[in-house]
């Protein structure tokens, strides 16, 4: 299949099988405010955040080996597969001895088992889900994706609706989900005839801890740089102050979702053609659409920004969408650096991504400490924006010097120029007609703008070959 007609195919795929449990939380937003409300709302988000984290550190983040090794036909599926199990379980069986250190942290002491069996589930769940995608069952991947949600909503439903059980409930169903999945891909991609404890292969599992190790450190900068904000905010204005900020980020973070399906097929190319002659053109054909796509997303968000938001909370947060428009921006530069990782993934180039976060990472903190006092939930925002347009600047020169990338610079430029226009509006204006009638006018120039690009994609995915 040609490498274009592959990506979008892929894509196509994913994005069917993961558009339900990605979009859950927007689906279930109103129901989750209305049961949580802003103190158990930020609660959820600070379990997740620090779950998240730790499931890096307690795996060694080896579900990006399985990924990047498991797509390498050179080498052997069931010794990727059993190396990144056994990796993962030995390290959540490890977090067993250490979880009742989270209870230090005060905000999170009352929910140190909840933490340890969503890292647990989630950990399993990720190396089984992972290796099926690395070795080609794309489309298992998919109907997975759906049948967990499906799974995943009517626990929502009983724990949280029926039994009444607030954040416990809304692990719980996370958990149960991920348990049935495990299950599932265990049983129809017979994951256990790949399963082996002994006759590992030690210079595939030195390879795959080479690769994965110096991502650990890249995770925990991603981690700071895309949550961090949460705990500054729980812990300089309050968990009710985080439940707004986790609600004005909703919307935004789906710009990331979208992006984050895409990318997932575009690894796997990405891996696949690293050894293309014409890898560099590849890259740029795709960016420019990619970038594209991005642009009129998230200027349609921020058209639309205030009637979904006030449609998807509870009455408690109105006017949480004043703090999603720097959110947007800072959203649109995340899937840009994302985007240029792909090219450290192919080139097994990590500890150089490791380098490229921790600069934005530490830029969020020095940020955060000082606007979210100053500023507030503004403030968080801001830090957040700065930091990821740091990270892309710094890729965009980085990755050059392994593929020679055309980041059609002016279009950038003129893009996120209108964009920031939005934002202003959203932030400022008061008059309704005004709003909409401004923010229209330049969502259509951001539409027209990008408008050849959608062409060009039609043509690429049309053409036999190159």
């Amino acid at each position: 299949m040609d490498r274009y007609k592959r990506l979008a195919s892929n894509t196509v795929i994913l994005a069917i099988g993961q558009f339900s449990s990605k979009f859950l939380v927007y689906i279930m937003m109103r129901f989750y405010t209305g049961m949580l409300g802003k103190d158990g709302y930020g609660a959820v988000a600070n379990i997740v955040d620090a779950s998240v984290l730790i499931m890096a550190f307690m795996t060694l983040s080896i579900g990006e080996s399985i990924i990047r090794f498991g797509i390498d036909n050179k080498y052997d599926k069931s010794q990727v597969f059993s190396i990144g199990l056994l990796t993962t379980i030995i390290g959540v069986l490890f977090f067993a001895t250490v979880a009742p250190a989270i209870g230090l942290i005060n905000f999170l002491y009352e929910y140190v088992f909840l933490i340890y069996i969503y890292v647990f589930t989630g950990s399993i769940k990720s190396c089984c889900a992972l290796f099926v995608r690395s070795a080609g069952y794309v489309r298992l991947f998919a109907i997975d994706g759906i049948l967990t949600t499906a799974v995943n909503i009517i626990f929502n439903l009983i724990f949280m609706l029926v039994f009444n059980m607030g954040v416990t409930g809304y692990i719980l169903s996370v958990v149960l989900a991920d348990a049935f999945s495990i299950i599932f891909l265990f049983y129809t991609a017979k994951l256990h005839k790949y399963f082996r404890i002994f006759g590992l292969d030690k210079r595939l599992r030195r390879s795959m801890y080479r690769f994965c190790i110096p991502l650990i450190p890249t995770t925990a900068m991603w981690w700071i740089t895309n949550v961090s904000d949460s705990f500054f905010i729980t812990s300089m204005l309050g968990v009710d102050y985080n439940g707004m900020y986790k609600a004005a980020y909703r919307l935004p973070n789906a710009i990331a979702l979208i992006s984050g399906i895409f990318s997932q097929a575009w690894n796997m190319s990405a891996i696949t053609e690293k050894n293309s002659r014409t890898i560099a053109r590849f890259y740029s054909n795709v960016f420019n659409i990619f970038q594209s796509t991005v642009y009129v997303i998230a200027a349609g968000m921020l058209l639309f920004i205030k009637p979904l938001l006030d449609i998807m909370t509870a009455n408690e947060f109105e006017g949480v969408y004043k703090y999603s428009p720097l959110l947007i921006i800072s959203v649109v530069f995340t899937c840009f650096s994302t985007f240029m990782g792909s090219v450290y993934v192919a080139s097994r180039k990590s500890v150089r991504s490791m380098v490229t976060v921790f600069s934005g990472a530490s830029i969020n903190i020095g940020l955060n400490l000082l606007l979210i006092s100053f500023w507030g939930l503004q403030g968080a925002a801001l830090a957040t924006l700065v930091s990821f347009l740091v990270i892309f600047i710094i890729r965009a020169i980085d990755t050059r010097k392994i593929v020679l990338m055309d980041l059609k610079l002016p279009k950038m430029i003129i893009n996120i120029i209108i964009l920031v226009g939005m934002c202003l509006i959203v932030m400022l204006v008061e008059n309704m007609m005004f709003y909409y009638i401004s923010l229209s006018v330049l969502f259509l120039a951001v539409a027209i703008l990008n408008f050849r690009s959608g062409i060009a994609a039609i043509e690429l995915i049309r053409k036999k070959r190159e």
